[in-house]
Order: C-alpha cells, then structure tokens, then sequence
C-alpha cells in the first residue's frame, strides 16, 4: 500500500495492533487510571515507572503483536467498531447502499480462506509470465509500469505530492525505494546482528519464490540476485537523518534533465504508461539514488532483474494469496523483525486492510457511528487554547529577533485545523469489488489509488484531502500546507475523556495539540513558511541560535538505550523530541491560563498539575518486545515511551515543582533543554 508523502505524525507509527484477551487494566477507556501508578516507584526518579508501572505489569504484549500500548489498546477499540460495521455491512440484502456494498464485499472476499487458499499462488501468474517474457532490458519499462498501476513499486516510488517551492500546485515526484528490508542501513552495516538479519532475510526471499513456483535451486539462487540488486540501490539511498532536510528532497527538473542522469530506464514511456499526464517537470527527492538505481539496472543480468521483479510482486502481494504465503511474510518481517509469536486473527487482517484499501468508505461509516459532537467542540476549543499559548510562548522567548518572530507568528495565526470527519468523502464507484475474487480486489483498489494520485498532477492543492483514514488513532502536521490534521479514532479515551478533569484532558490530547502546533516550527517544519513553501525566513543569527538549542535534544536523547547496545539516533528524531518537549508545555500553559490562578482541589490524592503530567505519562504506557525496540530504535523518528515522557518532564521545572523533585535527581535535567 502507498503512504502519504510527507507530514509529521504523533504517534510511534501507523502499525495497527490487538488487545491479548481479558488483560485487565487495558480493557479500560479511561483517559486516566490510579490503578495503573506503581507506587513504590519515585517520580522523580523514574516518572514513566511511576505513571505506567502497574499498567505494564497488567498488559504484556500479546503473542501477536511485536509491541502493545494505550495508542494500540485504542486502536483495538476503534478495531472493534469497524469489525461490527464490516459484519453488518458483508450481509447481501436489499436496500445495502454502495459504500456498504463496496466495505461489505472487500471484507467478505478477504474472510473467504478457503477460496482465496484454493486460488494458492495462482492469481500471480499474469504478472509472474509478463515478466518471464521479457526478452532483453528494452522491456523493463512496460514491465515495471504493469506492477506499479496494479500496486508494486520496484526500484523507486512515483506519485504526486504538492510543490515544495509552490505550495498550493502539485507536481510529480519521484523518490528512492525498492528495498524489501526496513532501511538502507540493514544492508550496509556489519555488526553480528544485521549480518544475521540479512542471512535469515535472503531465506525467506527463497522460500517466497519457491511458493511462487520457482525450484529450490533456482529460487537460492534468485534470492541472492535480488540481494546484490538491493545492496546497489542501498549504497546509493540517502539515509534517513540526512532526508529530514527538506533542501535534500527537492530538486525540480525536467525530463531532459531527469534522462541525463543516466540511461538505465525509459522514463518518458513510463510515465505516459503509467498515466502520468504531460510532465514539464518533476521533483527528482534524490538524484543519486537514480544514478546509482540505473548503474544497478545496467550491471545486473536480465535473469536478476526478472528475479528482483519477481520478488517485489511475490512480497507486496502476500497478504491477498493463500495462508503458506501469509505465514512465511509472518515469519520473517513478524517474528524475525518485530519479535511478534503468531499471526494475528484473520478478521483483524481483514479489516485492517479494508481501512487501508477503502480508507473513505469505511471511515464514513465509522464517523457516522462514534464520532461525539461534545469531543468535536471541545477539540476545536482546546485547539484554540493552545493556539493562544504559543502565541504566548512565541512573544516571550528571547533568542528570536523581531524580524522572525514576526514571521512565526504570521505562520502560527495561518494554522489551518481539521478535527474529526472529512468534508468530502471519495466514493470508490469506479473500483469494481467482487465477494469472490479478493485477490482482484486488492489490484483494483490499488490501480484506482495510482489513478487518482497521479490525476492531482498539475492541480491545485486539495486541502481537504486527510493523509489518514478517520478511525486511524494518529494525529499529524502537514508542513507543505500548514495544518493540524486530528482524525475521529484519536478523539477518545485517553486521548479526549468527556468524563476526565480538565488537567488529564490538558496532558494527553492538549499536549497531543501542542505537538502538532510545534512540528510546524521544529528543524524541519520552520524551513517552510506560512504559506508552506519551502523559504528560508530566518535570520542567520536566529537559525544558529536554534540550532544551539536543538542540539541540546540531539545530545539528550541520542544517549538512551532502548535495548541492548543500540541507542536512539539524537538526529533522527529532534523533530518529534522537540514536538514532545513543546506540546507539553504549550498544554501546560494553556491548563495554567484556564485554571486563572484557582487551585481545584485533589483527585485521587494528585493536584491539579500531577494530574496534568500523569494525564500525559499514561498516554505511552508500553510494553515492547527487543526485537522491535531494535527495528524502531533504527528507524522510527519517535523515540520510544518511556524516554518521550521521561525526557520531556525532565526538562520541566514545572514538573519538578509538581511533584517536590530536587537538584540532582534524575528527572531534574541540568541544564535543561528547551527550543520552544
């Protein structure tokens, strides 16, 4: 499945995770629970062991899952609620208006096991004998066009997305992939562990492909064709700190230009072949990764490229073919990569997919079903509230000249939000859906998705559209338009509780708020101006005073290990790092101004603003397991729970005042780091 192009999200990553059955605590929707608190734990020593401790005795992580959480306990909710829609809606009846048909047939086909298992591995025999008939190199283009129109990217990812330096246009964009492993780095590093990764993940790729239909032999050999390709194309992908710099993805060319980088591929023919309308220009994100992608192309052997070809379709269509396919894609990027000890129930895949592949037909019906006006008005309120503190937070800091400040302020008061529901919902009819051919189903909702992004080439902006689907339990800042993007599953418990105090509400979704909020001004999102064009606003002493600060969070986090010998990369996640230490705060001030002074008295033996940090501690309550910790230590921008809170309040005077810390302990940060 395709992904958004490029907005900064809350949570730890869009994986959607179950809840073991009957575990105790998570069955809760509370936003805050004292029975969750270990109380033989210091908070000033280990504020997250405080807040979360009991919680994590209750809820180990299910033997499905590589990580367990209240992001995922809600989620496994909303999970919930889709599952009873998708039910309802599978039933053939008359009167089932079209969404219903089209959630309620995708859904059925995906549950049909015996059907979709009688099929094996047959529904990839177009595409398997299209590729065995290519004759020479000249046929690789149409080749490749044929797999991305029905959902497999080989080599690179082509899509749309809106013009860096021309914000309110879409242009065409081109980027590096074509890696089956999670990043580049597991290909190029050399200790024990990614050496052993790389052994186990060239056994699957031969496993895979004998599934297909390719001999023992025939399918090892293969397996390390594909190995060599993918090394090439990683050795020449940027990596991912240095692709947080909006300056390094954005180089506008033509096509002339585009072809001079090498002659690997034929990329006016693609383009036309894929449906591209007529490009004058393009965004080229990395230009040595195409130099580097066609001298892989030129070096390899057309048997290797049909092999690398072979695999891309063979792993990007797993989870539509029969179980042995979906066990062995399990085995691998679930138990090896993520820890996970067995496949989660097939309903939950289903539906899950059903989000991914319809994500407006069936977020309509989700909206329709949970979403509460009282949430939707006091969001939009709070959002409001915390807009109004960094406003505060802006005119106070003392490192930023006039000239800039005013410019922030400019961009901050040009926020646009969208909270709760979509303003226009796509209806899929032209996506034909079969009860009978899931397999087919899976290709058409692809090929309509490639279809509708590449038509947005040349376009104005369509600001309404959500790169998240509604019951999604997420929350995003998209730099390119400035705006704050809230979808429906985010707006419960323990998030938003309509039944909570003030102060937990402040901590979790207030803070959730100021996060978003504070992206649009991290290292990343202050590139971009108030009208979301990639500009340089800053002055020269402004941009080095913020860097100063920014290294700070770099320093502080890039010294938590969360397993192992692997700590965290300071560089790959100052944004998120500097939204979190920014989010709180801005809440904060916003509960301290709502509050104007009055004490209210203590709830379950906390005040006001221990509430307020245990409301914002219990949101990342987690448990992971090594192997995932591993994954997302190498490559997730957000930095693992209990480092987000423990690093965080650290760095708050105002939590060490909550809870009576003193000078030396260690969730008394000295210096303390602050941006904003």
């Amino acid at each position: 499945m395709r992904t958004p192009l490029a907005f900064h999200s809350l949570s730890f990553g869009l994986v959607a995770l179950c809840l073991l059955p009957g575990a105790a605590w998570g069955q809760t929707a509370s936003g805050f629970d004292p029975a969750a608190i270990d109380r033989s734990a210091d908070p000033c020593t280990d504020f997250y062991q405080f807040a979360c401790g009991a919680w994590m005795k209750a809820n180990p992580v299910p033997p499905d899952q590589s990580r367990w959480g209240r992001f995922d306990a809600l989620q496994d909710r909303n999970r919930e609620v889709l599952h009873k829609i998708l039910e309802d809606a599978a039933v053939v009846k008359p009167g089932r208006a079209a969404i219903e048909q089209k959630i309620g047939d995708y859904y059925a086909a995906c549950m049909n096991e015996s059907e979709i298992d009688a099929k094996d591995g047959t529904p990839l025999k177009p595409e398997l004998d299209r590729i065995k008939a290519m004759d020479d190199k000249t046929g690789l283009t149409d080749t490749v066009v044929a797999l991305y129109r029905n959902g497999t990217s080989p080599f690179f990812r082509f899509g749309s997305g809106p013009d860096a330096k021309n914000s309110a246009m879409m242009i065409a964009d081109l980027d590096q992939g074509g890696l089956g492993l999670p990043d580049r780095d597991y290909y190029l590093k050399t200790d024990e562990k990614s050496a052993e990764i790389r052994r186990l993940y060239v056994a699957h790729m031969q496993n895979m492909l004998q599934l297909a239909g390719a001999s023992p032999a025939v399918a090892a050999k293969q397996a390390q064709a594909v190995m060599v390709i993918e090394t090439e194309l990683a050795k020449a992908s940027l990596d991912r700190v240095a692709r947080r710099d909006p300056a390094k993805v954005y180089h506008k060319m033509t096509l002339r230009e585009l072809d001079a980088l090498g002659s690997g591929f034929a990329w006016a023919r693609y383009f036309k072949a894929a449906g591209a309308p007529g490009l004058q220009a393009l965004n080229v994100d990395v230009p040595d990764y195409i130099k580097g992608m066609n001298a892989a192309i030129a070096s390899a052997s057309l048997d290797d490229l049909k092999a690398y070809l072979t695999w891309n379709l063979v792993r990007d269509s797993s989870n539509a073919l029969s179980l042995p396919f979906e066990e062995e894609s399990f085995n691998f990027f679930g138990k090896v990569l993520r820890g996970a000890k067995e496949m989660r129930p097939r309903w939950k895949r289903c539906v899950d997919l059903t989000d991914q592949q319809l994500p407006d037909a069936l977020g309509r019906k989700f909206v329709e079903t949970t979403l509460g006006a009282e949430g939707m008005r006091r969001t939009h309120e709070l959002v409001g509230e915390i807009e109004k503190a960094m406003a505060a937070d802006l005119q106070s800091v003392d490192w930023m000249t006039p000239q800039t400040k005013q410019l922030a302020m400019e961009k901050l008061h040009g926020v646009l939000n969208k909270i709760g529901t979509n303003d226009k919902w796509r209806t899929y009819a032209k996506v034909q859906i079969s009860r009978n051919d899931f397999f087919g189903d899976t290709e058409r909702a692809s090929r309509y998705e490639v279809e509708r992004e590449l038509s947005r080439i040349g376009k104005p902006v369509d600001k309404k559209e959500w790169g998240m689907s509604q019951p999604t339990v997420n929350a995003y800042y998209d730099p390119q338009q400035n705006n704050i993007n809230f979808p429906a599953g985010i707006l419960q418990p323990p998030f938003y509780d309509n039944q909570m105090d003030d102060a937990v509400n402040y901590g979790a979704i207030g803070s959730v708020i100021g996060h978003e909020l504070t992206h649009g001004f991290d290292d990343e999102g202050r590139q971009f101006d108030v009208k979301g064009n990639l500009r340089d606003w800053w002055t020269g002493a402004d941009a080095k005073a913020f860097d100063q600060r920014a290294d700070c969070i770099v320093q502080q986090y890039g010294n938590y290990s969360p397993v192992d010998d692997v700590k965290l990369n300071g560089k790959l996640t100052l944004g998120e790092n500097t939204a979190d230490n920014g989010g709180l705060r801005l809440a904060y001030m916003a509960l301290m101004d709502k509050l104007a002074g009055k004490e209210p008295p203590p709830r379950d033996g906390f005040t006001a603003e221990q509430r307020f940090f245990l409301g914002w501690g219990q949101v990342w309550c987690q448990n992971v397991r090594p192997e995932a910790a591993r994954l997302r230590a190498q490559t997730d921008p957000h930095s693992p729970g209990n480092f987000r809170v423990n690093g965080v309040v650290s760095n708050m005077p105002e939590f060490q005042k909550a809870f009576a810390c003193r000078t030396g302990q260690a969730m008394v940060r000295g210096p303390a780091c602050r941006v904003w």
